[in-house]
């Protein structure tokens, strides 16, 4: 399946530090789950040494919503839980 993230998505995701890479992974891989006004959600984790905010965390969690047209899941908002 073809992700195509929207504009709003691609600046949480500087904001909030998640990569592309990982928004993909996050589709392809992670668990799915019904989110609000009919999208839906992606959640996965990643384990590895993160620096966020200047604070070191072993895992990130990446929860993407959006929505599926056809052959393609549009990337709408997501968020990002570091621990």
């Amino acid at each position: 399946m073809k992700v195509i993230i929207h504009p709003h998505a691609r600046e949480r995701m500087i904001e909030r530090g998640a990569t592309e890479e990982e928004v993909n992974k996050t589709v392809e891989y992670g668990e799915s789950f019904p989110a609000k006004y009919g999208r839906i959600g992606f959640r996965h984790n990643f384990s590895n040494d993160f620096n966020w905010r200047n604070k070191k965390y072993k895992n990130k969690q990446i929860e993407v919503i959006g929505v599926q047209e056809n052959d393609e899941f549009i990337v709408v908002t997501l968020i990002v839980k570091y621990f």
